[in-house]
This record gives structure tokens, sequence and C-alpha cells, in this order.
């Protein structure tokens, strides 16, 4: 299956973020990050009920940029 992986770098190192399982990660890199991720979401899955599973998944999830004007 092919999840989003939403990474940003946060103090030193970087944040993975999966939007349709609310599941995230942490790593020194953005490829340490990601493959954080990877696992955490391989280990969800070995481990939750195909009731969590269910009930966690967003099957829509869009990206996308805004124009917000401030100040």
């Amino acid at each position: 299956m092919k999840f989003t992986a939403i990474i940003e770098r946060e103090g030193e190192g970087y944040v993975s973020l999966c939007p349709e399982l609310d599941i995230a990660s942490q790593g020194n890199s953005v490829e340490q990050a990601r493959d954080n991720l990877r696992e955490a979401l391989e280990l969800f899955f070995e481990t939750a009920s195909p009731e969590e599973v269910k009930e966690r998944l967003h099957d829509e999830i869009f990206v996308t940029q805004l124009e917000v004007l401030y100040g």
C-alpha cells in the first residue's frame, strides 16, 4: 500500500507524519525520518486489529499549498 509521508525539520532533526493513519516518527535526516515512519506503519499493521485500521484510516488525503495574507 502507498501512504503519504509529510516530513519537516524540527530543531536538529526531522519529524515524519502519515496523515492517513495519524502515525508519526522522527529521525536525524529526511531519509531516516522516512524509514522510521515506514517501520512505525509496518509495526502498526502487524499489531492493529482490522477494526482499528478501519477506524483510523482516512482514505482521502489532499496535500496542497495555499497562500494566506497576514501582518
